[in-house]
């Protein structure tokens, strides 16, 4: 089989979604149709629909786009099947239902930015930096019942270095997803639709535990100064530029605000003072951590303020030694 015989439909939503579609396109691989999210609405009073970025780069190169609402919607499905898809292709998309990913004759395959089965969930990005993980990859696996379970195809890897943060990351894996995807659709017709795939089940060693990636939220994001200074750092660019670390700071004077810090850096230098602790030393904002560590902030931003560097938001802000995040 060539390549430009085999029928394939794209699946993602995000700018993460874009790259390996591109590539595919590029490449001169038969896309021939896009699914995405549906528009969402944004705006004051969310009168105004904006389409996801895999659905603006589909219009851009005239390619066809469904945008279900429910992914076991009968004219959905009708329309899905109309295309006669011989492979089907996610990145950073949702958990579809049998139905769907068993529809092409070589089934559904999966960009998971992972090394599986480790780090199984919705953003498994955030929590391998979170958790000071070191190394990370990309994973490609045919979809089944569960989420992020299926069998492996490949894996690439991809070094985290200490000082990256989440954009680093995602933007490195991003470009490993697109050349993961390549391969994986070539290993799929060098052999006539079956390559070998291997079940995660194998690829788990005795005593081994598997760390999750569960979806990130608001309360997810409030840093605990309670731990050590490391892990206080791996949380903040784990999260960093989005959804962003904060914390509460009490103000001189009692009040208290959202805080969220975008970068830090760990600091040798330790505080006599409960973990949470504000200090300024010279032209450097210092917060005492756990285990008698400290933590010097770089980037901040005040809730309705601008992202600045510390050393400016002290110049904007006096009396913070000794005030308290938490």
């Amino acid at each position: 089989m060539k390549k430009e015989d085999l029928r394939r439909v794209f699946m993602g939503t995000p700018e993460f979604a874009v790259e390996t579609l591109d590539a595919l396109v590029k490449n001169d691989y038969n896309v021939v149709a896009v699914v995405t999210q549906p528009d969402k609405p944004v705006g004051r009073h969310g009168s105004v629909l904006q389409a996801s970025a895999v659905k603006q780069y589909a219009l851009d190169h005239s390619l066809p786009v469904l945008q279900p609402v429910k992914m076991k919607d009968e004219e959905f499905l009708q329309q899905l099947r109309s295309f006669n898809a011989n492979l089907q292709v996610v990145v950073a998309f949702r958990m579809l239902p049998e139905v769907v990913w068993d529809m092409p004759e070589y089934g559904t395959f999966n960009v998971h930015a992972a090394l599986l089965p480790q780090y199984r969930g919705a953003a498994p990005i955030n929590w391998a930096i979170i958790n000071g993980e070191t190394r990370t990859g990309v994973t490609t696996f045919f979809l089944d019942h569960d989420i992020d379970t299926g069998r492996v195809i490949m894996q690439l890897p991809f070094d985290i270095h200490n000082d990256y943060n989440m954009e680093n990351v995602y933007d490195g894996l991003m470009r490993l997803g697109a050349d993961i995807c390549l391969q994986t659709i070539e290993k799929i017709i060098a052999s006539d639709g079956h390559p070998d795939a291997m079940p995660q089940e194998e690829m788990i060693t005795s005593g081994e535990q598997l760390k999750p990636a569960p979806k990130i939220f608001k309360d997810t994001c409030r840093i605990d100064w309670t731990k050590p200074a490391k892990q206080v750092y791996d949380f903040i660019r784990g999260l960093s530029p989005i959804p962003g670390a904060w914390t509460m700071l009490t103000l001189p004077g009692g009040k208290d605000t959202v805080l969220k810090v975008y970068s830090a850096a760990c600091e040798q230098k330790s505080f006599n003072a409960e973990p949470g602790t504000l200090f300024v030393d010279g032209r450097r904002l210092m917060v005492t951590c756990g285990e008698s560590t400290s933590l010097k902030l770089s980037e901040v931003q005040l809730a309705g303020k601008k992202r600045m560097a510390a050393s400016d938001f002290l110049n904007g802000i006096k009396g913070l030694e000794g005030c308290i995040v938490k």
